[in-house]
């Protein structure tokens, strides 16, 4: 009896793994231009706003979303809720004052500071170092031979000479180089484009708690330096003169608080059938830049395109679910924030999983696919799609995305961006890679860099629907076979991630 019965089971299980994967496409029909312009204009319509993380507007797009998933029967993919929420920390600045002698300086006019990269504090001293350039790397070190520590150092915001111009970074260069030296604090001499960069509030983050507290350190104008220098204010400035000391009183006073915001990702869940325990993950970020005073940033392609395909996606497959055709596998329809801010949402999935990343098989991410690259001079420019990514962790994914582009939709696959050493490092941009990170496989479907690529016009009138329609089918026949064969894609090749 038992010899029959294991017989009996072989027999069940042979069934179970020979069995044919269901046509996809009656269902991949569902998927249209029409209604993927319907979606659009709204999620990035002037109601939401811009989407921006942590705003009114994310959180009416997130309302949207959910409300879409809960409409087509997807269970909330976090326990009993849709959203996954996260803690964001944003630093607004309180006052900030800076004196040298007996002059008082004003606050961005004769001095400017980032809120972000300071601390609440009163510094008050009596010595001030001029240090050059301020810079201390291997190919030049401006504080050598100098004792600055505990002190205030008075630095040059520009480049010297065959260095390239300054921008955002040099500002944390130097409070790296300070730091390392033991600086007190840092007074930074640079022109005006450089304030542009510092408002009364910081960019968002994630952790409160910082891995290093850098010197307090203030941008200056030259009529604070000439305070400082006195008579060597025009060699400095030619940087000549580095190491002097001065015997100077200055105060630098700064108070911020800490806003305490949060956002959510939106998660929706199909139950799969005799493998519902692996996960298949459809991802697109919903969230964009926001607004500046009355400005909007739409953020039609960026990734309203890819929010809607992703709705669109989750509606097929309900449908088929509803024919008897659901798939094996359960997807998580993955809608992620804080992606403009640093990939916030699905960093916080990845450490948070709501559904075991090693029970993960693919995360298909879609980011942008309703536009035309204009770079793109090969092939066919109303035919493509950008895959990235595909060939990073596991050697089963290319070629089943490759032979369901074969057999469906007969595309461009372009793999312009697989190439290590493409300056625009798109491998690194999106949410896929937070789960590539966690060594998941994944596949980021992208149309690449537009004129509009971050402006407020990026609106759904500039979409290109017909390609977008074709993009997102691709995406879907591609989940269908993930969500049906037999096996959860091999992990073998090794992660090699060196950071963002």
């Amino acid at each position: 009896m038992r010899k029959l019965l294991f017989g009996l089971s072989l027999c069940t299980a042979g069934i179970v793994q020979a069995q044919k994967i269901p046509d996809p496409r009656p269902f991949a029909k569902t998927i249209t231009a029409d209604d993927l312009k319907k979606h659009l204009y709204i999620v990035a319509g002037k109601d939401f706003e811009g989407r921006e993380t942590a705003t009114e507007g994310q959180r009416k797009a997130a309302a949207y979303i959910e409300n879409d998933f809960r409409n087509l029967g997807l269970k909330p993919g976090n326990g009993s809720d849709y959203q996954l929420y996260y803690p964001v920390f944003q630093d607004s600045l309180a006052s900030a004052g800076l004196t040298v002698g007996d002059q008082t300086f004003a606050l961005n006019k004769d001095f400017f500071v980032n809120v972000s990269g300071n601390y609440s504090a009163e510094l008050l001293g009596s010595e001030v170092v001029f240090a050059g350039y301020g810079i201390s790397d291997n190919n030049r070190d401006d504080y050598k031979g100098l004792d600055v520590k505990g002190k205030i150092v008075l630095v040059l915001g520009s480049q010297p000479a065959g260095a390239p111009p300054p921008g955002r970074r040099a500002f944390y260069v130097r409070q790296e180089a300070a730091q390392s030296h033991g600086a007190a604090a840092v007074l930074i001499l640079q022109d005006n484009a450089a304030r542009n960069f510092f408002g009364a509030k910081g960019n968002m983050y994630l952790n409160e708690y910082k891995k290093t507290i850098y010197p307090n350190s203030f941008y200056v104008t030259d009529k604070v330096a000439q305070a400082i220098l006195g008579d060597d204010y025009k060699n400095a400035v030619a940087g000549q003169g580095a190491g002097k000391t001065y015997t100077v009183n200055v105060g630098m006073k700064l108070q911020k608080t800490i806003l305490q915001l949060k956002s959510s990702d939106v998660l929706g869940f199909l139950e799969g059938t005799d493998l519902k325990d692996q996960i298949v993950v459809i991802s697109a970020h919903y969230d964009h830049l926001g607004k500046r005073d009355t400005v909007i940033y739409y953020g039609a392609d960026d990734d309203g395109s890819g929010t809607v395909s992703v709705l669109e996606l989750a509606e097929a497959f309900t449908k088929a679910k509803a024919a008897g055709k659901g798939p094996r596998r359960s997807i998580l329809f993955l809608a992620n924030s804080g992606e403009e801010k640093g990939l916030f949402g699905s960093q916080y999935y990845s450490e948070h999983p709501t559904y075991p990343l090693d029970h993960t098989t693919v995360d298909l991410n879609i980011d942008m696919i309703g536009r035309i690259d204009p770079n793109r001079k090969v092939g066919d420019s109303t035919n493509y799609v950008y895959v990235v990514g595909s060939d990073k962790l596991s050697t089963d994914l290319k070629p089943i995305s490759e032979g369901n582009n074969k057999k469906y939709t007969k595309m461009e696959l372009d793999y312009k961006f697989d190439d290590p050493s493409d300056p625009e490092r798109i491998y690194y941009r999106s949410d896929h890679y937070n789960f590539a990170r966690k060594g998941v496989p994944i596949i980021f479907y992208f149309d690449g860099i537009h004129k509009d690529y971050h402006k407020p016009s990026d609106t759904p009138d500039k979409i290109n629907y017909d390609i977008m329609e074709k993009r997102a089918r691709l995406v879907f026949f591609t989940a269908w076979e993930m969500a049906n064969r037999n096996d959860m894609l091999k992990r073998d090749i090794p992660l090699n991630d060196p950071g963002r």
